[in-house]
């Protein structure tokens, strides 16, 4: 199982640029809003582009998507993990949380 991050954890590392966020949700739900400095990542795309995009298999890695019914965050953690990433952890809570907290969010 993934380990979580808090709303509050992550919002520091991003502003530290501590960890490197993955939206799994992609397409269209990505060009409207995501987290800032997010890269989109969906579970079917893990294995073909997660090399490219995150090369460093030891670097903090936080998937989300949309709330915690979405169990799109938990598969690209899991496949992560699969594939030897070190250090991945999943923002169970997503993006409909963190817009009900009034953070920053960017499109495309």
């Amino acid at each position: 199982m993934t380990a979580l991050i808090t709303r509050e954890d992550l919002e520091t590392a991003i502003k530290a640029e501590t960890v490197t966020v993955v939206d799994a949700l992609g397409g269209e739900y990505y060009a409207q809003q995501h987290l800032p400095g997010a890269l989109a990542l969906v579970p079917a795309d893990v294995d073909a582009q997660a090399p490219t995009l995150l090369p460093d298999l030891d670097a903090a890695i936080v998937t989300y998507c949309s709330n915690p019914a979405c169990p799109n965050s938990g598969q690209v953690a899991d496949r992560l993990t699969a594939l030897g990433y070190t250090n991945v952890r999943k923002y169970r809570e997503g993006i409909q949380d963190w817009v009900e907290a009034g953070l920053p969010v960017e499109s495309a």
